[in-house]
């Protein structure tokens, strides 16, 4: 097993990405923190220990601190201290132009995707000093390196999270921890399977490999990033995208693709 007596905490655990990563950790033989600010997580908890895998749910906001501190101590009470962190959790709800995107969900998006992520490091990084031994992995995105339409502030808090991640090797590389960012492409969470059709079978087809990539694929990746297989692996930004960082399309719809690149007369 890749992560046999490792502690691993992994937040926007209630579903998706999050979820399956809880679960491949678990395989992997790591003993699983999850945190969300959804109930639900309690159900991923449930899942994990029924693989007869040590589990600890916690709910709360990423976004703040106080309330990350207390649920990573709640956490560290019951499992020890985070030997891995994978700083997942993330909102994708704010659609909008740029001209018509308000500051208040702005702020909120980054204050999650980013902030969060800046303060779970803050959190758990002391122990892992300490022990001169720690994996952080965090899920930024391809809308990283290639915007993403109407979506400025998520786009922008997941570049931010590739800085962070460069910043934070730099930083704690000398003392035995890894940090790495990895960047989903078109993954078929349950927010993807709900979109429109029509979108996202324009999405999908931006894609060389022709199809939506799965959450536990994307797990997999996180879990070998976290394993001592991966340690020489530092302030990397990974694309799992199925090819789609090849491809000059962006995510717009075929029609404003078709507008865009016909012939004017």
């Amino acid at each position: 097993m890749l992560l046999e007596g490792k502690v691993v905490l992994i937040t926007g655990a209630a579903r998706g990405i999050g979820r399956a990563v809880a679960t491949v950790m678990a395989e992997e033989g790591a003993a699983v923190g999850l945190a969300d600010r959804a109930p639900e997580v309690e159900a991923t908890a449930a899942a994990i220990a029924a693989l007869g895998r040590p589990a600890a749910a916690s709910v709360f906001d990423v976004a703040d601190p106080a309330a990350v501190e207390r649920g990573v101590g709640e956490i560290r009470r019951r499992l020890g201290d985070v030997q891995v962190l994978v700083n997942n959790a993330g909102i994708v709800n704010n659609i909008a132009p740029i001209p018509r995107m308000t500051h208040d969900a702005w702020e909120r998006e980054i204050s999650v995707n980013l902030t969060g992520a800046f303060n779970l490091i803050q959190a758990v990084v002391g122990p892992m000093i300490e022990r001169k031994w720690g994996r952080i992995i965090n899920v930024s995105s391809v809308a990283a390196t290639g915007g993403l339409h109407n979506q400025a502030a998520y786009a922008a808090s997941k570049a931010g999270l590739i800085g962070l991640t460069q910043t934070a090797t730099l930083e704690l590389a000398r003392h035995g921890i890894t940090c790495n960012a990895v960047l989903p492409g078109l993954i078929g969470t349950e927010n993807v399977q709900q979109m429109p059709q029509e979108i996202r079978e324009a999405a999908v087809a931006t894609v060389p490999a022709h199809r939506l990539g799965e959450t536990r694929e994307i797990a997999y990746l996180i879990a070998f990033l976290a394993s001592e297989r991966a340690a020489f692996i530092n302030g990397a930004a990974i694309p799992i995208d199925g090819g789609f960082g090849l491809n000059t399309l962006s995510l717009g719809s075929r029609k404003e693709v078709a507008a865009a690149t016909r012939p004017q007369r």
